[in-house]
Parts: structure tokens; sequence; C-alpha cells
């Protein structure tokens, strides 16, 4: 018996946490503002994946880099 109530337990459990996730994805998309701009990011689509974790994140793709002109003045002074 008390082998059937653990069992009705996660069954209870993972019913309530689909539940939740759910309705959690559903209220998200409700608040998507009517003027909402995709990111860059965003519309390039989704990354290949390239290895063997996952998507490799290019991020000087969609990130500018502040610092980008100096780097390039000091690679050019050490002849890179």
């Amino acid at each position: 018996m008390s082998n059937a109530m653990i069992y009705v337990g996660i069954a209870v459990g993972v019913v309530a946490m689909a539940g939740a996730i759910a309705y959690g994805t559903a209220n998200q998309q409700n608040y998507i503002p009517e003027d909402a701009v995709l990111s860059q990011a965003a519309e390039q689509g989704l990354l290949p994946k390239t290895g063997a974790l996952g998507a490799d994140l290019n991020k000087e793709k969609w990130h500018e880099d502040p610092f980008g002109d100096l780097a390039q003045k000091i690679k050019e002074q050490n002849g890179r």
C-alpha cells in the first residue's frame, strides 16, 4: 500500500509540474507587446550545432566590440 502511495504522489507531482510549465509558457506569450522588434540574433534564426555540447555562439557577430579599434592598433604595432 505504501509503495502505491509513493507512485501516486510522484504522478501527481509530475502532472502538477507539467501544468505549471504549460501555464507559465502560455502566460508569457500574452505579455509580448504589439510593437516588439526581434533582435538581430533572433532574426538570424537557430545556430547550427558545430560543437560537441551544442551550438557555438559567435558573440562578435551580434555585439559590437567597444575596444575593437584599440585592439586593431595594438595588433598593427606588434606586427600581427
